[in-house]
């Protein structure tokens, strides 16, 4: 598992970065309208849960966290891309489900990654960050958009730099493996 992950170090960079950017925007353009933000949502919904599918099949064993993750964030993106009038409410618990779903698998599969390398926590630290988010979106959904817009702006940036920081550690590991 840990060779596959530490091969693919560049898919994981892609998340990262298409995370921090989509952070990015929204404190850039936080006065963005809802349907731009549904598809900015829907997009990145999509291309999370694809890099998450894709790594599935190249990991041979565990795999089933990644694919469920990743089949949940191409569930998510879907659905907005089905309905971009959905009210912004029905948006946040759609976001929140998603980000509960995806955290929990993250804190397996970063469990698991555990086993395999000592002292790894960049992915714990995703699952929870992911879990945390959903919960508080549950908890306060109605603040208004643009503080939902700011709220899922820190998350994203958070999210895509711990996966970043994942990333560059594994690309770090197939070095010393192929030495």
């Amino acid at each position: 598992m840990l060779d596959a992950l530490a091969k693919n170090w560049w898919a994981l960079a892609l998340r990262g970065v298409a995370a921090v950017l989509f952070g990015l925007l929204t404190f850039v353009l936080p006065g963005i309208t809802l349907v731009t933000f549904v598809f900015l949502f829907g997009a990145y919904a999509l291309v999370d849960g694809f890099f998450n599918v894709v790594a599935s099949f190249r990991v041979a064993s565990h795999h089933w966290a990644l694919l469920i993750e990743g089949v949940i964030g191409i569930i998510a993106g879907i659905i907005t891309f089905m309905w971009p009038a959905i009210t912004a409410i029905t948006l946040l618990y759609v976001i929140a489900f998603w980000a509960i779903f995806t955290g929990v698998f993250e804190i397996v599969a970063g469990i698991r990654l555990r086993k395999v390398i000592t002292n790894e926590w960049f992915l714990l630290l995703m699952g929870v960050l992911s879990a945390l988010f959903g919960i508080l979106i549950l908890m306060a959904p109605g603040p208004g958009a643009l503080a939902i817009v700011i709220w899922i702006g820190v998350y994203a940036v958070l999210f895509g730099f711990a996966l970043l920081a994942l990333a560059f550690r594994l690309r770090g590991h197939r070095r010393l493996e192929t030495t």
